[in-house]
Protein backbone atom coordinates (compact mmCIF):
# COMPACT_ATOMS: atom_id res chain seq x y z
CA UNK A 1 0.00 0.00 0.00
CA UNK A 2 1.48 3.29 -0.86
CA UNK A 3 -0.02 6.47 0.14
CA UNK A 4 1.26 10.46 -0.41
CA UNK A 5 0.39 12.25 1.71
CA UNK A 6 0.49 16.42 2.38
CA UNK A 7 -0.27 18.89 4.88
CA UNK A 8 -0.96 22.06 2.69
CA UNK A 9 -3.91 23.21 0.44
CA UNK A 10 -7.59 22.36 -0.40
CA UNK A 11 -10.21 23.83 1.66
CA UNK A 12 -12.84 22.02 3.06
CA UNK A 13 -16.02 21.01 1.06
CA UNK A 14 -18.63 22.94 2.04
CA UNK A 15 -21.38 21.33 -0.14
CA UNK A 16 -21.40 17.28 -0.23
CA UNK A 17 -22.29 16.62 -3.92
CA UNK A 18 -20.56 14.28 -6.26
CA UNK A 19 -20.98 12.67 -9.64
CA UNK A 20 -19.35 9.83 -11.34
CA UNK A 21 -18.75 8.35 -14.67
CA UNK A 22 -17.58 4.82 -15.79
CA UNK A 23 -15.17 3.64 -18.42
CA UNK A 24 -15.65 -0.18 -19.20
CA UNK A 25 -17.13 -3.27 -18.58
CA UNK A 26 -20.49 -4.23 -16.86
CA UNK A 27 -18.46 -5.16 -13.78
CA UNK A 28 -17.15 -1.68 -13.69
CA UNK A 29 -21.15 -0.31 -13.95
CA UNK A 30 -22.01 -2.21 -11.09
CA UNK A 31 -19.26 -1.55 -9.00
CA UNK A 32 -19.68 2.34 -9.93
CA UNK A 33 -23.66 1.86 -8.43
CA UNK A 34 -22.52 0.34 -4.93
CA UNK A 35 -20.04 3.45 -4.68
CA UNK A 36 -22.93 5.44 -5.98
CA UNK A 37 -24.75 3.72 -3.02
CA UNK A 38 -21.94 4.58 -0.08
CA UNK A 39 -21.84 8.02 -0.63
CA UNK A 40 -25.55 8.52 -0.61
CA UNK A 41 -25.56 6.55 2.64
CA UNK A 42 -22.77 8.63 3.99
CA UNK A 43 -24.70 11.88 3.53
CA UNK A 44 -23.88 13.09 0.11
CA UNK A 45 -26.13 14.11 -3.11
CA UNK A 46 -25.52 12.61 -6.55
CA UNK A 47 -25.99 15.14 -8.93
CA UNK A 48 -25.86 14.28 -13.17
CA UNK A 49 -22.75 14.25 -14.68
CA UNK A 50 -21.62 18.05 -16.08
CA UNK A 51 -23.11 19.30 -12.82
CA UNK A 52 -21.15 21.32 -10.76
CA UNK A 53 -20.28 19.40 -7.48
CA UNK A 54 -17.51 18.49 -4.53
CA UNK A 55 -16.54 15.49 -5.90
CA UNK A 56 -16.11 13.80 -9.58
CA UNK A 57 -15.54 10.14 -9.14
CA UNK A 58 -14.42 8.39 -12.47
CA UNK A 59 -14.06 4.62 -12.05
CA UNK A 60 -11.41 3.32 -14.95
CA UNK A 61 -10.82 0.99 -17.04
CA UNK A 62 -7.02 -0.53 -18.60
CA UNK A 63 -8.21 -3.30 -20.66
CA UNK A 64 -6.64 -1.17 -24.00
CA UNK A 65 -4.99 1.78 -24.65
CA UNK A 66 -7.73 3.58 -26.23
CA UNK A 67 -9.71 3.24 -22.65
CA UNK A 68 -7.06 4.69 -21.10
CA UNK A 69 -6.24 7.71 -23.17
CA UNK A 70 -9.98 8.42 -23.05
CA UNK A 71 -9.53 7.79 -19.26
CA UNK A 72 -7.04 11.00 -19.32
CA UNK A 73 -8.79 13.29 -21.34
CA UNK A 74 -11.70 12.56 -19.36
CA UNK A 75 -9.78 13.54 -16.27
CA UNK A 76 -8.14 16.64 -17.69
CA UNK A 77 -11.72 18.18 -18.86
CA UNK A 78 -13.16 17.87 -15.87
CA UNK A 79 -10.44 19.80 -13.96
CA UNK A 80 -10.16 22.27 -16.64
CA UNK A 81 -13.79 22.99 -16.13
CA UNK A 82 -14.51 22.33 -12.56
CA UNK A 83 -11.67 23.82 -11.60
CA UNK A 84 -13.19 23.27 -7.71
CA UNK A 85 -14.09 20.38 -7.89
CA UNK A 86 -12.15 17.13 -6.08
CA UNK A 87 -11.25 14.30 -8.97
CA UNK A 88 -11.15 10.84 -7.62
CA UNK A 89 -9.57 8.41 -10.11
CA UNK A 90 -10.44 4.42 -9.10
CA UNK A 91 -10.17 1.08 -10.56
CA UNK A 92 -8.43 -0.38 -13.08
CA UNK A 93 -6.01 1.92 -14.64
CA UNK A 94 -5.58 3.14 -10.97
CA UNK A 95 -4.53 -0.13 -9.88
CA UNK A 96 -1.87 -0.52 -13.07
CA UNK A 97 -0.99 3.21 -13.33
CA UNK A 98 -1.19 5.31 -10.16
CA UNK A 99 2.09 7.54 -10.39
CA UNK A 100 0.61 7.88 -14.14
CA UNK A 101 -2.49 9.63 -13.19
CA UNK A 102 -0.68 11.10 -10.46
CA UNK A 103 1.45 13.07 -12.94
CA UNK A 104 -1.70 15.02 -13.84
CA UNK A 105 -2.30 18.41 -12.32
CA UNK A 106 -5.23 18.09 -10.00
CA UNK A 107 -6.15 14.93 -9.20
CA UNK A 108 -7.02 14.53 -5.55
CA UNK A 109 -7.44 11.50 -5.01
CA UNK A 110 -6.11 7.99 -6.76
CA UNK A 111 -7.61 4.64 -5.19
CA UNK A 112 -6.74 0.92 -6.74
CA UNK A 113 -9.57 -1.85 -7.63
CA UNK A 114 -9.89 -3.11 -3.92
CA UNK A 115 -9.87 0.44 -1.99
CA UNK A 116 -13.64 1.38 -3.33
CA UNK A 117 -15.06 0.28 -0.78
CA UNK A 118 -13.34 2.81 1.45
CA UNK A 119 -13.54 5.61 -0.61
CA UNK A 120 -16.04 7.47 1.54
CA UNK A 121 -13.46 7.81 4.35
CA UNK A 122 -10.36 7.95 2.10
CA UNK A 123 -12.27 11.46 1.14
CA UNK A 124 -13.25 12.55 4.62
CA UNK A 125 -9.61 11.93 5.69
CA UNK A 126 -8.31 13.99 2.76
CA UNK A 127 -10.45 16.98 3.47
CA UNK A 128 -10.09 16.90 7.04
CA UNK A 129 -5.70 17.06 6.49
CA UNK A 130 -6.56 19.62 3.55
CA UNK A 131 -3.97 17.90 1.07
CA UNK A 132 -3.32 19.37 -2.33
CA UNK A 133 -1.47 16.61 -3.68
CA UNK A 134 -3.01 13.02 -4.79
CA UNK A 135 -3.62 10.53 -1.97
CA UNK A 136 -2.59 7.20 -3.10
CA UNK A 137 -4.15 3.92 -1.95
CA UNK A 138 -3.68 1.19 -4.10
CA UNK A 139 -3.57 -2.62 -3.05
CA UNK A 140 -0.99 -5.47 -3.86
CA UNK A 141 -3.23 -7.95 -5.66
CA UNK A 142 -0.57 -10.74 -6.16
CA UNK A 143 -1.79 -12.30 -3.18
CA UNK A 144 -4.86 -14.45 -2.45
CA UNK A 145 -7.66 -12.28 -0.76
CA UNK A 146 -11.01 -12.69 0.15
CA UNK A 147 -13.81 -11.19 -2.11
CA UNK A 148 -14.50 -7.59 -1.47
CA UNK A 149 -17.90 -6.37 -1.92
CA UNK A 150 -18.37 -2.43 -2.44
CA UNK A 151 -21.92 -2.29 -0.93
CA UNK A 152 -24.55 -4.60 -0.66
CA UNK A 153 -26.98 -1.86 -1.07
CA UNK A 154 -26.21 -1.18 -4.86
CA UNK A 155 -27.33 2.19 -6.23
CA UNK A 156 -28.48 0.78 -9.15
CA UNK A 157 -30.55 3.27 -11.95
CA UNK A 158 -31.00 0.93 -14.95
CA UNK A 159 -34.08 -1.67 -15.62
CA UNK A 160 -31.48 -4.19 -15.72
CA UNK A 161 -29.43 -4.99 -12.24
CA UNK A 162 -26.08 -5.95 -12.74
CA UNK A 163 -24.54 -8.66 -9.69
CA UNK A 164 -20.85 -9.24 -9.24
CA UNK A 165 -20.57 -12.62 -8.29
CA UNK A 166 -17.12 -13.04 -9.04
CA UNK A 167 -13.60 -11.29 -9.01
CA UNK A 168 -10.68 -11.59 -10.25
CA UNK A 169 -8.49 -14.17 -12.99
CA UNK A 170 -6.33 -16.52 -13.25
CA UNK A 171 -6.25 -17.10 -17.11
CA UNK A 172 -3.06 -14.85 -17.70
CA UNK A 173 -4.00 -14.91 -21.51
CA UNK A 174 -0.81 -12.93 -23.52
CA UNK A 175 -2.71 -10.11 -24.09
CA UNK A 176 -4.81 -9.38 -21.36
CA UNK A 177 -3.49 -7.03 -18.69
CA UNK A 178 -6.64 -7.97 -16.36
CA UNK A 179 -4.94 -10.76 -14.05
CA UNK A 180 -3.02 -7.95 -12.78
CA UNK A 181 -5.26 -4.71 -12.46
CA UNK A 182 -8.18 -7.45 -10.81
CA UNK A 183 -6.00 -10.08 -9.06
CA UNK A 184 -6.76 -14.11 -8.94
CA UNK A 185 -10.12 -15.50 -8.99
CA UNK A 186 -11.89 -14.56 -5.72
CA UNK A 187 -16.35 -15.02 -5.27
CA UNK A 188 -19.29 -13.92 -3.33
CA UNK A 189 -20.58 -17.08 -1.09
CA UNK A 190 -24.22 -17.81 -2.91
CA UNK A 191 -25.68 -16.94 0.09
CA UNK A 192 -24.43 -13.30 0.27
CA UNK A 193 -25.12 -12.95 -3.50
CA UNK A 194 -28.75 -14.47 -3.03
CA UNK A 195 -29.19 -11.93 -0.14
CA UNK A 196 -27.47 -9.05 -2.66
CA UNK A 197 -29.48 -10.28 -5.22
CA UNK A 198 -33.17 -10.20 -3.10
CA UNK A 199 -32.73 -6.35 -2.07
CA UNK A 200 -32.25 -5.84 -6.31
CA UNK A 201 -35.36 -7.52 -6.53
CA UNK A 202 -37.03 -5.70 -3.99
CA UNK A 203 -36.00 -2.39 -5.85
CA UNK A 204 -38.43 -3.53 -8.33
CA UNK A 205 -35.43 -4.95 -10.88
CA UNK A 206 -37.15 -7.35 -12.82
CA UNK A 207 -33.65 -9.03 -14.89
CA UNK A 208 -30.39 -9.61 -13.15
CA UNK A 209 -27.54 -9.80 -14.91
CA UNK A 210 -24.52 -11.92 -13.11
CA UNK A 211 -21.21 -10.56 -13.84
CA UNK A 212 -17.82 -11.49 -13.00
CA UNK A 213 -14.57 -10.85 -14.12
CA UNK A 214 -14.21 -14.61 -15.26
CA UNK A 215 -17.99 -16.10 -13.73
CA UNK A 216 -17.09 -19.41 -15.45
CA UNK A 217 -14.42 -19.75 -12.33
CA UNK A 218 -17.11 -18.79 -9.24
CA UNK A 219 -16.93 -20.77 -6.31
CA UNK A 220 -13.50 -22.48 -7.37
CA UNK A 221 -11.99 -20.76 -4.64
CA UNK A 222 -14.53 -21.81 -2.15
CA UNK A 223 -15.67 -24.69 -0.34
CA UNK A 224 -19.21 -23.82 0.78
CA UNK A 225 -21.08 -25.41 -2.44
CA UNK A 226 -20.97 -21.57 -4.18
CA UNK A 227 -21.36 -22.30 -7.96
CA UNK A 228 -23.00 -21.24 -11.22
CA UNK A 229 -25.90 -24.01 -11.03
CA UNK A 230 -26.58 -23.18 -7.39
CA UNK A 231 -26.68 -19.40 -7.54
CA UNK A 232 -28.50 -19.67 -10.60
CA UNK A 233 -31.25 -22.24 -9.15
CA UNK A 234 -31.88 -20.13 -6.14
CA UNK A 235 -32.51 -16.98 -7.97
CA UNK A 236 -34.81 -18.67 -10.52
CA UNK A 237 -36.93 -19.59 -7.17
CA UNK A 238 -37.46 -16.23 -6.37
CA UNK A 239 -40.65 -14.79 -6.97
CA UNK A 240 -40.39 -11.16 -8.27
CA UNK A 241 -37.36 -12.12 -10.91
CA UNK A 242 -38.75 -12.39 -14.25
CA UNK A 243 -35.62 -13.37 -16.06
CA UNK A 244 -31.78 -13.84 -15.24
CA UNK A 245 -28.54 -13.39 -17.57
CA UNK A 246 -25.30 -14.51 -17.60
CA UNK A 247 -22.48 -12.18 -18.25
CA UNK A 248 -19.45 -13.44 -20.33
CA UNK A 249 -18.10 -16.55 -19.91
CA UNK A 250 -15.54 -18.20 -21.30
CA UNK A 251 -15.95 -21.36 -23.97
CA UNK A 252 -13.83 -24.05 -21.90
CA UNK A 253 -16.62 -22.69 -18.61
CA UNK A 254 -19.34 -24.08 -20.68
CA UNK A 255 -20.24 -27.30 -19.68
CA UNK A 256 -22.99 -29.68 -19.43
CA UNK A 257 -24.20 -28.18 -16.44
CA UNK A 258 -24.94 -24.91 -17.89
CA UNK A 259 -26.10 -26.43 -21.00
CA UNK A 260 -28.58 -28.47 -18.14
CA UNK A 261 -29.46 -24.82 -17.06
CA UNK A 262 -30.41 -23.39 -20.31
CA UNK A 263 -33.00 -26.10 -20.67
CA UNK A 264 -34.47 -26.36 -17.54
CA UNK A 265 -34.61 -23.02 -16.11
CA UNK A 266 -37.09 -20.96 -17.78
CA UNK A 267 -36.30 -17.64 -16.39
CA UNK A 268 -32.19 -17.76 -17.68
CA UNK A 269 -32.07 -16.03 -20.86
CA UNK A 270 -31.13 -17.85 -23.95
CA UNK A 271 -28.25 -15.80 -24.41
CA UNK A 272 -24.41 -16.24 -23.64
CA UNK A 273 -21.43 -13.87 -24.64
CA UNK A 274 -18.58 -16.36 -25.29
CA UNK A 275 -15.77 -14.89 -26.09
CA UNK A 276 -14.03 -15.95 -29.50
CA UNK A 277 -11.19 -13.71 -29.55
CA UNK A 278 -9.77 -15.56 -33.47
CA UNK A 279 -10.81 -17.82 -35.70
CA UNK A 280 -7.43 -18.82 -36.08
CA UNK A 281 -5.92 -21.71 -34.37
CA UNK A 282 -2.24 -20.13 -34.59
CA UNK A 283 -3.16 -16.88 -32.99
CA UNK A 284 -5.49 -18.25 -30.48
CA UNK A 285 -2.15 -20.34 -29.22
CA UNK A 286 -0.26 -17.15 -29.80
CA UNK A 287 -2.94 -15.50 -27.07
CA UNK A 288 -2.46 -18.37 -24.90
CA UNK A 289 -6.18 -19.20 -25.07
CA UNK A 290 -7.04 -22.59 -24.09
CA UNK A 291 -9.21 -23.89 -26.84
CA UNK A 292 -8.93 -24.07 -30.64
CA UNK A 293 -12.00 -23.27 -33.18
CA UNK A 294 -13.30 -26.32 -33.89
CA UNK A 295 -13.79 -27.06 -29.95
CA UNK A 296 -15.48 -23.43 -30.55
CA UNK A 297 -17.63 -24.83 -33.32
CA UNK A 298 -19.03 -27.90 -31.60
CA UNK A 299 -19.54 -25.88 -28.61
CA UNK A 300 -22.20 -23.62 -30.50
CA UNK A 301 -23.55 -26.42 -32.57
CA UNK A 302 -24.37 -28.36 -28.78
CA UNK A 303 -25.75 -25.06 -27.45
CA UNK A 304 -27.79 -24.30 -30.98
CA UNK A 305 -28.76 -28.23 -30.60
CA UNK A 306 -30.51 -27.38 -27.36
CA UNK A 307 -32.11 -23.90 -27.82
CA UNK A 308 -32.15 -23.44 -32.38
CA UNK A 309 -32.36 -19.52 -31.56
CA UNK A 310 -29.92 -18.60 -28.95
CA UNK A 311 -28.15 -15.53 -28.95
CA UNK A 312 -24.40 -16.03 -29.38
CA UNK A 313 -22.42 -12.76 -28.66
CA UNK A 314 -18.90 -12.37 -28.63
CA UNK A 315 -15.42 -10.77 -28.24
CA UNK A 316 -12.91 -10.75 -31.19
CA UNK A 317 -9.33 -9.62 -31.46
CA UNK A 318 -7.33 -8.29 -34.49
CA UNK A 319 -3.98 -7.81 -35.02
CA UNK A 320 -2.40 -9.78 -32.58
CA UNK A 321 1.14 -9.87 -33.05
CA UNK A 322 2.41 -12.26 -35.83
CA UNK A 323 -1.38 -12.58 -37.26
CA UNK A 324 -0.71 -12.41 -41.20
CA UNK A 325 -3.01 -11.72 -44.05
CA UNK A 326 -4.25 -15.47 -44.33
CA UNK A 327 -4.61 -15.55 -40.18
CA UNK A 328 -7.18 -12.70 -40.40
CA UNK A 329 -8.89 -14.22 -42.96
CA UNK A 330 -9.43 -17.42 -41.55
CA UNK A 331 -10.47 -15.48 -38.45
CA UNK A 332 -12.84 -13.47 -40.48
CA UNK A 333 -14.15 -16.43 -42.21
CA UNK A 334 -14.84 -18.80 -39.29
CA UNK A 335 -16.76 -15.25 -37.51
CA UNK A 336 -19.28 -14.92 -40.97
CA UNK A 337 -19.90 -18.83 -40.30
CA UNK A 338 -20.96 -18.66 -36.73
CA UNK A 339 -24.06 -16.50 -37.11
CA UNK A 340 -23.31 -14.33 -34.07
CA UNK A 341 -25.72 -12.31 -32.37
CA UNK A 342 -23.04 -9.38 -32.25
CA UNK A 343 -19.54 -9.00 -32.24
CA UNK A 344 -17.68 -6.89 -30.18
CA UNK A 345 -14.34 -5.83 -32.43
CA UNK A 346 -11.05 -4.93 -30.84
CA UNK A 347 -7.81 -4.07 -32.08
CA UNK A 348 -5.04 -5.50 -30.69
CA UNK A 349 -3.78 -3.18 -27.63
CA UNK A 350 -0.28 -3.75 -26.56
CA UNK A 351 -0.36 -4.25 -22.55
CA UNK A 352 3.43 -3.43 -20.64
CA UNK A 353 3.87 -6.26 -18.62
CA UNK A 354 1.74 -9.12 -20.45
CA UNK A 355 3.22 -11.69 -22.52
CA UNK A 356 1.99 -10.23 -26.03
CA UNK A 357 4.03 -7.08 -25.25
CA UNK A 358 7.27 -8.67 -25.75
CA UNK A 359 6.27 -10.56 -28.67
CA UNK A 360 7.94 -9.77 -32.27
CA UNK A 361 6.42 -8.63 -35.73
CA UNK A 362 3.48 -6.20 -33.85
CA UNK A 363 1.43 -4.94 -36.27
CA UNK A 364 0.81 -1.79 -37.48
CA UNK A 365 -1.91 0.53 -36.94
CA UNK A 366 -3.64 1.33 -39.75
CA UNK A 367 -3.53 -2.87 -40.57
CA UNK A 368 -5.58 -3.50 -36.71
CA UNK A 369 -7.58 -0.39 -38.30
CA UNK A 370 -8.17 -1.80 -41.72
CA UNK A 371 -8.89 -5.57 -39.71
CA UNK A 372 -11.17 -3.93 -37.38
CA UNK A 373 -13.38 -2.39 -40.18
CA UNK A 374 -13.47 -5.46 -41.92
CA UNK A 375 -14.53 -7.79 -38.86
CA UNK A 376 -16.79 -5.02 -37.80
CA UNK A 377 -18.82 -5.63 -41.12
CA UNK A 378 -18.80 -9.04 -41.00
CA UNK A 379 -20.26 -8.40 -37.32
CA UNK A 380 -22.66 -5.96 -38.31
CA UNK A 381 -24.20 -8.28 -41.64
CA UNK A 382 -24.29 -11.30 -38.82
CA UNK A 383 -26.70 -9.40 -36.39
CA UNK A 384 -28.71 -7.90 -39.07
CA UNK A 385 -29.37 -11.76 -40.13
CA UNK A 386 -30.12 -12.65 -36.42
CA UNK A 387 -32.25 -10.07 -35.71
CA UNK A 388 -34.18 -10.14 -38.87
CA UNK A 389 -34.94 -13.91 -37.92
CA UNK A 390 -37.45 -12.42 -35.12
CA UNK A 391 -39.93 -10.61 -37.57
CA UNK A 392 -43.24 -10.96 -36.81
CA UNK A 393 -42.23 -13.06 -33.65
CA UNK A 394 -43.17 -12.45 -30.24
CA UNK A 395 -40.64 -11.38 -27.50
CA UNK A 396 -40.19 -9.97 -24.20
CA UNK A 397 -38.93 -6.52 -24.10
CA UNK A 398 -37.67 -5.01 -20.49
CA UNK A 399 -38.02 -1.48 -21.23
CA UNK A 400 -35.20 0.91 -20.30
CA UNK A 401 -35.02 4.06 -21.44
CA UNK A 402 -37.25 7.16 -24.07
CA UNK A 403 -35.30 7.38 -26.17
CA UNK A 404 -36.04 9.37 -30.31
CA UNK A 405 -36.75 7.13 -33.07
CA UNK A 406 -37.38 8.85 -36.52
CA UNK A 407 -38.37 12.05 -34.94
CA UNK A 408 -41.18 10.04 -32.73
CA UNK A 409 -40.81 9.47 -28.62
CA UNK A 410 -40.18 5.83 -28.59
CA UNK A 411 -38.76 3.41 -25.60
CA UNK A 412 -35.82 1.40 -25.70
CA UNK A 413 -35.28 -2.10 -24.25
CA UNK A 414 -34.02 -5.77 -24.26
CA UNK A 415 -35.44 -9.02 -25.43
CA UNK A 416 -34.74 -11.86 -23.02
CA UNK A 417 -32.09 -12.95 -26.40
CA UNK A 418 -30.69 -9.67 -26.25
CA UNK A 419 -32.09 -8.13 -29.42
CA UNK A 420 -32.12 -4.16 -29.46
CA UNK A 421 -35.34 -2.91 -29.48
CA UNK A 422 -37.49 -0.01 -30.02
CA UNK A 423 -40.97 0.48 -29.04
CA UNK A 424 -42.68 3.70 -30.74
CA UNK A 425 -45.49 3.32 -27.68
CA UNK A 426 -45.53 4.62 -24.36
CA UNK A 427 -44.07 2.09 -21.70
CA UNK A 428 -43.53 1.89 -18.18
CA UNK A 429 -39.65 1.87 -17.51
CA UNK A 430 -38.37 -1.87 -15.98
CA UNK A 431 -41.29 -3.21 -16.46
CA UNK A 432 -41.14 -6.14 -19.30
CA UNK A 433 -43.87 -6.52 -21.70
CA UNK A 434 -44.72 -8.61 -24.94
CA UNK A 435 -44.02 -7.51 -28.37
CA UNK A 436 -43.66 -8.50 -31.62
CA UNK A 437 -41.21 -7.79 -34.35
CA UNK A 438 -41.39 -5.63 -36.97
CA UNK A 439 -38.67 -4.41 -38.99
CA UNK A 440 -34.75 -4.16 -38.43
CA UNK A 441 -32.97 -0.56 -38.53
CA UNK A 442 -29.90 0.88 -37.47
CA UNK A 443 -29.00 -1.83 -35.39
CA UNK A 444 -32.32 -2.68 -33.41
CA UNK A 445 -35.66 -4.11 -34.00
CA UNK A 446 -38.13 -1.74 -34.43
CA UNK A 447 -41.61 -3.74 -32.51
CA UNK A 448 -44.81 -2.76 -31.34
CA UNK A 449 -47.12 -3.84 -28.32
CA UNK A 450 -49.34 -7.03 -27.80
CA UNK A 451 -52.59 -6.66 -26.16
Amino acid sequence: MVKYLNNSGCEMAKEKTFATYTFGCKVNQEETAGISGLFVAHGWQELKFGEASTLYIINTCTVTQLAERKARSLIRRIIREHPQTKVVVCGCYAQTAAEEIRNIPGVAIIAGVEERSRLPQIVDEYMSRQRDVPYVDVADLSNPRPFTTINDQSNQRRARAYLKIEDGCNCFCHYCIVPYARGRVRSLPWQQALEQGKKLIAQGHKEIVLTGIHIGAYGSDLDDGSSIPRITKAFTAENGLVRIRFGSIEPQQVDDQILQLLQEEKKLCPHLHIPLQSGCDKTLAAMGRRYDSRFYADLLRRLRKIIPDIAITTDMIVGFPGESDEDFNQSLDFAAQMGFAKIHVFPYSRRKGTVAAALPEQLLRKTKEERAAQLAAVGEKSARQYAELFIGCRLQMLVEQPVEYEGKNCYNGTSENYLSLILPEIAQKGEIISVFGKKYSAGSLIVAGID
